[in-house]
């Protein structure tokens, strides 16, 4: 298969959403619902037009974006159907050489993403009682 990294523009909210929503309901068990919808208002609003969001696509179909402030991970997600073939590893891959990030912060409570990027070489360096958002979700610092 044809995997195709492209920056998003904003006609690819409403898909990314779909994607975010996905993911985050498949690997955030610890959200609360309210917490969900929250992220879910926000994220289109506020985060994704202050951001360079790439997108990683099959057959025209988004599966998977992430995005990367200075040298940190800001954010990758794949669509829960999409998990497992490939696509975190090659848009993460991407990213790395488009922005030789080192840095990226994990909520403690997804042990599969702490697993992902620890196969992808990070170690923790610390940890954050509260995510970036000021809420009780721990987040481990991890760094290249």
């Amino acid at each position: 298969m044809i995997h195709q990294i492209r920056l998003a523009t904003s006609e690819d909210y409403p898909r990314i959403m779909e994607v975010w929503e996905s993911a985050v309901r498949a690997t955030h068990d610890f959200l609360s619902e309210e917490d969900l919808q929250h992220f879910k208002e926000i994220i289109p609003k506020e985060y994704l037009p202050n951001l360079k969001v790439y997108l990683i696509t099959e057959n025209n179909e988004v599966q998977g974006f992430a995005s990367v402030a200075e040298v940190n991970l800001e954010m990758l997600f794949i669509h829960d159907e999409a998990r497992g073939k490939g696509f975190g590893r090659t848009l993460y891959q991407s990213m790395k050489d488009k922005t030789g990030l080192t840095k990226v912060d994990v909520n403690e409570q997804n042990p599969q993403a702490i697993g992902f990027y620890e196969k992808m070489g990070f170690k923790a360096t610390g940890r954050s009682e509260k995510d970036g958002s000021g809420k009780d979700y721990p987040i481990i610092h991890m760094s290249l």
